[in-house]
């Protein structure tokens, strides 16, 4: 499989379940190229400095990941996943140079993942891809949701190996200046809100959409105001596919509503992607919504929306919240769920459909439903008078359509319950601090 800049996807995708494996790739003799396998713990930062793997530490403390060649017609690590450090979940291979040269002068040169001396995956890259960088970033293998992912970064980085180390969080020792270098005004550290802003922002521009990127600057405002910046959650969309949709599809209104749940991802979610269900007859589950697909997600995920494989296009909600509950029960990691919930009404089982949802209260997963573009929205406008549940775990309004509202007020009424749904599961302990 060839890798192409920014795609994602499951590692046993490529790999069959297999987790031990080697990233590889030939140095181009042109260059002074150093090569370094950094292990990262689960907020991206070197913690553990003896986990970046290269020429002068080929091997981590427990033996999993290991520079098993550094010559110049081979560099590779091997990686064992399943004797490796937990703490470590993320893995970035990274390409340094020093002097006067820069990424620009790359040949073009493939990063391969081998398994069983079998090249599986390869990420081609070269020179054209950067500008004036002296570091990249290359391939980075993650663990979300207890699953090892596998990205395709290619992204360039200013400075060198010392500045890569530092963006990383670890220390890198430096010469004693020759003389004092003059007075500068010391500008002040960012704050931790502050910071987050800006991770945020920079993950919205990397979808290179600037209503995504207007999106989460006005997302933020709320998120702020109901203290939920450092939260971490999972985020999910369920999506009505029925045939009286179809309007909202055509019109674009569902594409839109992928696009609002994309700044909530980018916050709560560390890999700023969510999972994403249709139902009609039947229930699927689609594609990741990530920063590489989003655009365009309704018309390219599977084959288009025209293409779904949910049967004949008639109401059975139940199914599609049996599957949320299903898919997120695998988890026992105390994170909670947000899930948008999208229908324009007609539902069929109302009192089954309460039941399930009264049950699920005692699960961490929080229910926004949203009706758009229809009028008979029926037991979900009377799932706030639910009784006999733990926790209220559920919201819903209804729009005439996702656009008949402004984008600051939507996202008022789409956190307006969830921050004390998140408080009340605390203190009854459906969620663990």
């Amino acid at each position: 499989m060839q890798l192409i800049r920014g795609q994602k996807l499951k590692l046993s995708d490529v790999l069959a379940n297999q987790l031990i494996f080697s990233l590889t790739t030939t140095p181009p003799i042109n260059l002074n190229l150093d090569i370094a396998l950094f292990g990262l713990d689960n907020q991206g930062k070197l913690s553990n400095e003896a986990y970046m793997i290269f020429y002068n530490q080929p091997q981590s403390p427990c033996g999993s990941l290991k520079l098993s060649q550094n010559n110049s017609q081979q560099v590779s690590f091997d990686v064992n996943l399943a004797t490796l450090n937990p703490q470590i979940e993320r893995l970035v291979l990274t390409l340094t140079i020093d002097g006067h040269q820069t990424m620009a002068q790359l040949p073009a040169m493939t990063i391969d993942l081998q398994s069983q001396q079998q090249t599986v995956a390869s990420f081609p890259i070269d020179g054209g891809m950067f500008q004036q960088e002296k570091a990249l970033m290359a391939l980075e293998l993650y663990k979300k949701d207890n699953i090892w992912r596998m990205s395709a970064v290619g992204q360039g980085f200013n400075g060198g190996l010392a500045a890569l180390i530092k963006h990383f969080g670890g220390e890198v020792a430096e010469e004693a200046p020759i003389q004092a270098a003059p007075t500068a005004p010391i500008t002040p550290p960012l704050s931790k809100i502050d910071l987050k802003k800006k991770i945020s922002l920079e993950k919205a521009e990397k979808t290179g959409n600037a209503s995504i990127i207007d999106l989460t600057k006005k997302s933020l405002v709320q998120l702020e105001k109901k203290n939920l910046l450092d939260v971490q959650v999972r985020v999910a969309l369920v999506l009505d596919a029925s045939g009286s949709m179809n309007h909202q599809y055509h019109n674009g209104d569902v594409q839109k509503v992928v696009d609002r749940l994309m700044p909530l991802a980018i916050n709560f979610d560390n890999d700023g992607s969510f999972e994403c269900w249709a139902f009609a007859q039947y229930t699927t589950q689609l594609d990741d919504v990530t920063l590489s697909n989003v655009n365009q997600f309704i018309e390219t995920t599977k084959r288009g929306w025209r293409n779904w494989q949910v049967g004949a296009r008639i109401n059975e909600e139940i199914p599609a919240i049996e599957a949320v509950i299903n898919y997120y029960q695998q988890f026992n990691d105390g994170v909670p769920v947000y899930v948008l919930f999208i229908s324009d009404g007609g539902v069929g089982s109302g009192r089954q459909m309460q039941k399930v949802l009264t049950q699920a209260a005692m699960l961490p997963i929080f229910w926004q439903f949203v009706g758009i573009g229809g009028r008979n929205y029926g037991v979900l406008e009377k799932l706030d008078d639910m009784t006999g549940r733990i926790v209220d775990n559920c919201n819903f309004f209804a729009l005439d359509r996702i656009t008949s509202i402004s984008d600051e007020r939507l996202y008022e009424l789409l956190l307006e319950e969830f921050p004390s749904w998140l408080n009340e599961a605390k203190v009854k302990g459906v969620i663990r601090n």
